[in-house]
């Protein structure tokens, strides 16, 4: 989806927008998601977790985008914040790694919604983490998450021995999932790892 498209992905009013010269040397990506549905997601000013850089808030448009994304597998809308997130990626220095998924869950959704969005974006990253639980986090108490034992382990440790790592997820909470991942990868050698979150929750 490297070309202008005609309508909103959101609420499929029309576009009206031009992709030419001066995007592509700019770099940027088209656009895909109106001005009007643009301004019912926040964009987060102050950041409230240290390591981790989030980009909106979760409110009702979000619920609803994640709700149609990954639960009613629209696909597509990966690429609703593609230009956000190659903005804030594109000249990313560090091994970026998505937070995966369980090998059964991802038969059931089909495809893996942080791969997608990067995808989306153009950002490349690599896969150096596997998801040994297939519970789903969003249904646990904030006292459960926080008592999850560990969730991950790496694969191809050489890979990241001694790289600074940016993990991607799409949603930063109780911080469960992000440290599991990131003490993993730490043990396994990693010389630092930080986060970027679509949304914080």
């Amino acid at each position: 989806m490297n070309k202008p498209i005609q309508y909103c992905l959101l609420c499929e009013r029309e576009l009206n927008q031009s992709f030419g010269w001066e995007e592509l040397l700019r770099n940027t990506l088209p656009q895909t998601i109106c001005s009007r549905c643009e301004q019912r997601f926040h964009r987060i000013e102050k950041q409230q977790e240290e390591g981790v850089v989030s980009l909106y808030h979760y409110n009702e448009a979000m619920k609803d985008y994640l709700h149609r994304y990954k639960f009613l597998h629209d696909i597509v809308l990966a690429h609703a914040f593609n230009r956000i997130l190659h903005e804030q990626l594109k000249n990313e220095k560090r091994l970026i790694i998505p937070i995966p998924m369980h090998p059964e869950n991802l038969k059931i959704r089909t495809f893996s919604h942080i791969d997608e969005l990067l995808k989306a974006a153009s950002i490349p990253f690599a896969h150096h983490l596997v998801k040994l639980s297939n519970e789903q986090q969003a249904l646990k108490t904030r006292e459960q998450r926080l008592q999850t034992p560990q969730l991950f382990e790496v694969v191809n440790a050489k890979a990241i021995k001694d790289q600074n790592l940016l993990l991607v997820d799409d949603i930063y909470t109780t911080g469960t999932t992000f440290n599991h991942a990131k003490r993993a990868l730490l043990q396994a050698g990693a010389k630092a790892v930080e986060g970027l979150t679509l949304i914080h929750g």
